[in-house]
This record gives structure tokens, sequence and C-alpha cells, in this order.
């Protein structure tokens, strides 16, 4: 699929400022790619949440080598102050509310940066996001970009952001516009709007470029691992084949739990048992989780609370997290397929 590309809006005259947004991802990639074709000079940005893969971050590192384009810039957000808010308010309130002093001075202990943005997004929370309450993306994606990058851009003149969003990822993303202003002034563009993913692997191929690895070890989507929209069958391979990052999901829920009030804090507000579900608070740890995405059908089965209640994960303007993909078995063999380059027309990687 080709894509009529602009310079500039018509008759301004403005010199306009290209800045691609990048996950590592499929989609963003694919959209990085289309930016070095139109031959003008732009940006590419990429917000760190700390709770990526390790290969990710390798092969945005990497993207300029293997493509001629910019280096991926990177943007991390920082909650120190938001830390020091609320320990103080931990410190002045919570003896006011009977909690314990030994539980009021470890929470206010465990409000120091830790350097990882999500973790300390979570512990200044009291809470981990979940889906109806996705604050994780603004928080860690867009605010530090229209911070950092987009702000200092708009002082220098208009700014055309490059999203990576398909209409067939998701209802949601079905009904935003291919061009539209963000509430920052920048303007957003969606040039593969109307792509399929079969488009999307036919630009890697065409510029002979393979997509994160991640995508070959079997994930369907490669932004947080895990994202808290995650679904079962992605749990299950995000713990057979990368265990140590379950382990970080652990520890942090122990952090964030001695951090609040409550001194109890899942990263996945599921519920351990469809009998417990009208009992709040009776929510499953990382292990209970893992547990019930290797049960099968007709085994004891968990349910997970996003998939039982309304909300479409993330609904960002910016489309900055990557949508879950719509599997099927036989979609899922393909997209494995093409992404491990088993393709008969995918080229190899350059060096």
């Amino acid at each position: 699929m080709t894509v009529a590309l602009r310079a500039q809006p018509a008759a301004t005259g403005i010199e306009i400022q290209h800045l691609v947004n990048v996950s590592g991802g499929k989609d963003s990639t694919a959209v990085y790619l289309l930016a070095l074709e139109s031959g003008r000079s732009f940006r590419a940005i990429f917000a760190d949440t700390g709770n990526e893969h390790e290969l990710t971050h390798e092969y945005l590192a990497r993207l300029h080598e293997r493509t001629g384009g910019p280096r991926v810039e990177t943007v991390r957000a920082d909650f120190s102050r938001q830390l020091a808010v609320h320990r103080d308010y931990v410190l002045r309130e919570w003896p006011k509310q009977g909690i314990a002093d030994e539980i009021v001075q470890e929470a206010a202990r465990l409000h120091e940066p830790t350097g990882n943005p999500f973790l300390d997004l979570c512990i200044s929370k009291g809470r981990f996001p979940s889906r109806m309450a996705q604050f994780c993306t603004g928080e860690l994606k867009e605010i530090p970009i229209t911070t950092q990058i987009v702000g200092p851009m708009l002082k220098q003149g208009p700014v055309l952001q490059w999203l990576g969003v398909r209409a067939a990822e998701s209802a949601h993303r079905a009904r935003q516009p291919r061009f539209n202003r963000h509430e920052s002034g920048s303007m957003l563009w969606r040039p593969i709007f109307r792509w399929s993913i079969e488009d999307v692997w036919a630009q890697h191929r065409r510029h002979g470029m393979r997509p994160n690895p991640l995508y070959a070890l079997g994930m369907g989507r490669v932004g947080c691992m895990p994202c808290i929209n995650c679904r079962k069958d992605e749990l299950r391979r995000i713990a057979d084949r990368f265990s140590a990052h379950i382990d970080r999901i652990r520890r942090w829920e122990d952090v964030v739990s001695a951090a609040n009030k409550r001194r109890s804090a899942t990263f996945f507000p599921a519920v351990t048992d469809p009998t417990d579900a009208d009992r709040p608070g009776t929510y499953s740890r990382i292990d209970a989780l893992v547990a019930w995405s290797r049960t099968t059908r007709g085994g004891r089965q968990f349910a997970l609370f996003f998939d039982e209640q309304p909300g479409s994960g993330c609904t960002s303007d910016l489309g900055l997290c990557e949508a879950p993909p719509r599997r099927t078995k036989a979609t899922a063999a393909r997209t494995s397929a093409l992404a491990a380059g088993t393709s008969p027309n995918f080229e190899d990687t350059p060096p």
C-alpha cells in the first residue's frame, strides 16, 4: 500500500518539524521507514517506561544503524516530585487515620526514586494501573514526550507527529481520525491508518528490515512486558520464555504493597477464583496468575478482571502502546512466520 506524503500543509510556507513516535513494534517501525522514504528530515522518539524487554531497547538502539535514519532519542518520566509530595502526605495524614507507625515509616522510606519510571509511578499512586484506570500511558509516555520533546519543538515552529496507528488494530483506533490536532498544539498524523498487517510486513521486507526479535519468540506485541492488558496466552509465553520479568513483577508487587496503607497491590486486578468475585480486594498476585495462564479448558480457571469489565485498553490519542493482535490460529502462525523471516520474500537484516 502506498501513502501520499506532503511536506507541509498547503500554502503555509512554514517549515514543519517532523517527529516519529517509535515503540519498537512493527507498526511504528513501518512508519519510521515511511518517514525515511519521504526524504525529509525527522526526529524519532521513544518513551522508556522501565517495563520493556531488553531486546526492545537493543532493537531501537540499532535502528539508525540498520536503516541510515536518525538515532532514536529516549525520554523517561521523572516522579521525584510526586514521590516527595506523597511521602509528606503519608507522614502527615496516615497517623491521623490510625495507621500503625511501623507501616507509616516503611511506606515513607519507600517513597524515594528507584530509577525505574514504572515502579516510581506505582509507588506514588499506591497502586498499579488497570484497564479502568490506565494512567500508565499518559504518565509514562504521553506527558514526557510532550513536555520534554514536543513542547520545546513547538517553540521553534509547527510540529507534525507521525503515529503508527492502524484502524484494523481495534474498534477504538478505527474511530480515530487520520489527522487531528493534539492538545499540545502539535498535529497528529496516522499515515498507515488503512494498512493491513500484511502491508506492515511488506514495508519491513522492502527495506530488508527484520522486526523486533520478540515477535519471532512468540510475542503478539512488544511494548511493556507484561502489559496490564496482557492476555492469558501472552502471560504464559512471558512466564515460559522470560521468567526474569515475572520475578521483577513479583518484587514490584512487594514494594508497592509495602508503600500503601492497604498493604496490598497486585499487577493484575484479577480475582483468585470466580467465587471470590463478590469479595472486593481479593486479588491474585503474579504467581497465581501465571499458574492460571497455564490452565486449559476444563481446568481450574481464574477470571481476569480486565476481561470482564468495559474499556478497550489504551485510549491515548497518540496511540503510543501497541494494541493486542486479533489472533486466530491461522493469523498467529502467519504473523510468527513473517516475523521470524520464514516467508520466502523476507530479506535478511542489514548488519
